[in-house]
């Protein structure tokens, strides 16, 4: 020990100076911040009202044009990673606008998108070769590596949030993208294939689910899931910490929708307050329809519809509302679900 009866912490240093150079450091210097007793609190809670970004978006529509951006759309950013394309550790979000003739021009990569109309009324998207229709409220997928494009044949603009597991793939370094031909590819399937051969309770005989696939069903209107929760809401059987939460799946698997991004639709009714929860999935929650107030962590969030907040990591929220409520949310909890990660913590209460 040539350190011993002389100055421990400068021979300490030299050792950890002799190591950098060689592209090594000492464990027992990081372990605690790599190895932490809970989740890092270094991402912020945060709202952003849907009044404010559709002015920013109508001004970027008078600007640029959809083909020159490719995607007119506003990144939600963390204010804690300013530039960082992140809304959660994992996820992205933006809002994008599809203007009256717009054509936001075909491509494909291997990031998992999602779409939530929050705004206008049939236009469409098109995936692998079948358009849909968009509705407000509707939950649309856009599978990885499948060749997608979009248009507003109306007369109103369209207005939809984009979630997609950009950060997710980046940190893999697995990302790759391919501009189409042309604008928009080539229709080969009617519209309304997909709810017809995957989603109305049958599956073609030789069908072959994979584990972990997307969604076959691409576009789950909001009509039907809306429905569904009156019919739940009817029964009186309200979850402490989430009221009526139902997720979206695969109908061949019964997995989440997508195998990166777990999505979901929430009821709460007038006055229902919910009990203080919380869980290892960042989330990010959109009010579809009612007005009332979140308090995540010590702050509070006052909402109404087509408001947008983000719950961090392991921080406890309750919702309030002062009217009947749906919010649409998303998170990676089907990722940690499979590595075995997943946590929640629900105070003492007992799920419904």
């Amino acid at each position: 020990m040539a350190a011993v009866g002389g100055n421990l912490k400068e021979a300490r240093e030299a050792f950890y100076a002799r190591l950098k150079k060689r592209h090594m450091s000492p464990l027992w210097t990081v372990l605690h911040d790599l190895v932490s007793d809970t989740p890092r609190r270094d991402m912020q809670a945060a709202i952003w009202r849907y009044a404010d970004v559709r002015d920013y978006l109508m001004e970027a529509g008078e600007l640029i044009t959809a083909r020159e951006a490719e995607r007119r759309a506003i990144i939600l950013e963390n204010p804690s990673w300013p530039g960082e394309a992140r809304i959660t550790p994992t996820l992205y979000a933006a809002i994008q606008l599809v203007l009256p003739g717009d054509v936001a021009p075909a491509h494909r990569h291997t990031q998992s998108a999602l779409r939530f109309v929050l705004e206008g009324e049939g236009a469409f998207t098109a995936v692998d070769g079948e358009r849909t229709r968009m509705h407000r409220g509707d939950f649309v997928i856009t599978p990885s590596w499948t060749w997608h494009d979009h248009g507003n044949e109306t007369t109103e603009p369209m207005i939809w949030l984009d979630g997609l597991d950009i950060p997710l793939v980046y940190y893999m370094n697995a990302s790759f993208a391919e501009r189409g031909a042309a604008d928009r590819q080539e229709v080969t399937k009617p519209e309304g294939d997909a709810p017809a051969r995957y989603g109305s309770g049958l599956l073609p005989v030789d069908y072959k689910a994979r584990p972990y696939a997307t969604s076959p069903v691409f576009n789950y209107p909001y009509e039907a899931a809306r429905a569904a929760l009156d019919r739940l809401a009817a029964a009186g059987r309200f979850d402490p910490c989430h009221g009526i939460k139902q997720k979206y799946v695969n109908p061949a698997t019964g997995d989440y929708a997508m195998p990166t991004i777990a999505t979901f639709l929430q009821y709460l009714p007038k006055g229902y307050s919910t009990a203080r929860y919380r869980s290892t999935d960042a989330t990010v929650f959109v009010v579809v329809e009612g007005n009332g107030h979140s308090m995540v962590g010590e702050t509070r969030f006052d909402w109404g519809p087509n408001d947008l907040f983000v719950v961090p990591t392991w921080e406890t929220v309750t919702h309030h509302p002062a009217a009947d409520t749906v919010f649409f949310s998303y998170s990676d909890r089907g990722v940690q679900e499979k590595l075995g990660l997943w946590r929640e913590d629900r105070f003492g209460e007992a799920p419904a």
